[in-house]
């Protein structure tokens, strides 16, 4: 299994690096009018299938196991979704004045609006030995409060409960789905700005940018680590690793098709897109980077607590 999730994710990789090569050889193709049709078959279909595809894939029933983790759910939700985008509309207050691309600070902002992903979060925190069950439960309904203005989720919860024997005996490819999807968003999206000749993207913006996501990564990994850590958290080692990626990823599969929608027909699409296109690879590679020491710190943290705790 998790070979196959290994494959499907440098799949995926590759297929953006490929999508966005082929936008800039042949953009005319992906254009609004072009042969694709993207203002139907993106806007509206592939949006569609992604939520949908989404919404089935969540195991709701699953999510049971942790709701009586109050503070826990608590902490993880207010700081993806009201510390992360706070923060990072203040520093983007003080990267205003430089010569960063404004559309690339805009999208910065974007991702840290964006809910967790359901995905590399649970993975990470399985693989280090953390408390899964409150990763699944806070990366669902993370991605739940993301989209629960749209009326199709609703809609979904009701499909996934009458056809969920046959979801269970089937395990429809979802991943493969959504990536496929996906992928022709990146590439109709690209398409629009290669074939637009007044938006120029300059290499020093790009790198800085890249250089901003590793450091909030890392600096809010850290920030989440040291608050959960504390003496009176109430928060054990297994929870703080879940604390960890759950706080600090951002959902992909999610968050491009809401930047569909809300800047629909906006000519700067793709330069918006492209810090969450960086922040989710980032994230994947960083995380599994650290997985083997904050495995160490956990194991370690565990035994500790044994060795103190008193016999009866």
């Amino acid at each position: 299994m998790r070979l196959l999730e290994r494959v499907r994710k440098e799949w995926f990789m590759v297929g953006i690096v490929v999508a966005i090569g082929a936008a800039k050889l042949e953009p005319s193709v992906g254009v609004n009018g072009g042969p694709l049709k993207p203002e139907i078959t993106v806007s509206y279909i592939a949006v569609a299938t992604i939520f949908f595809n989404s919404g089935l894939s969540l195991k709701t029933e699953e999510l049971t196991s942790a709701l009586v983790h109050l503070k826990l759910h608590l902490f993880i939700q207010v700081f993806t979704l009201a510390f992360f985008p706070t923060t990072i509309w203040l520093f983007l207050q003080l990267l205003s004045v430089t010569s960063i691309n404004e559309w690339l600070l805009k999208g910065l902002q974007t991702v840290g609006c964006m809910p967790p992903p359901v995905s590399s979060a649970v993975i990470l925190t399985k693989a280090v030995g953390g408390n899964e069950a409150a990763a699944i439960f806070n990366s669902a309904f993370g991605s739940f409060l993301g989209i629960v203005v749209t009326p199709v989720l609703l809609l979904l919860f009701i499909v996934r409960r009458y056809i969920k024997d046959w979801l269970e005996r089937k395990k429809p490819p979802f991943g493969v789905v959504s990536s496929s999807v996906l992928l022709m968003i990146i590439y109709t999206t690209f398409c629009d700005t290669f074939s637009n000749p007044n938006i120029d993207l300059d290499k020093f913006s790009l790198i800085l940018i890249l250089f901003i996501i590793v450091s909030i990564q890392l600096s809010f990994m850290l920030l989440t680590f040291v608050f959960s850590t504390r003496n009176n958290s109430g928060f054990t080692p297994a929870d703080t690793v879940a604390i960890i990626f759950c706080s600090t990823h951002k959902s992909l599969t999610l968050g491009i098709p809401m930047l569909k929608i809300v800047f629909a027909g906006h000519e700067h699409l793709s330069l918006i897109s492209l810090p969450l296109l960086i922040y989710h690879p980032a994230q994947i590679l960083l995380g599994s980077v650290l997985v083997p020491t904050i495995k160490s710190w956990m194991v370690s943290r565990q035994k500790g607590v044994k060795l103190t705790r008193p016999t009866v």
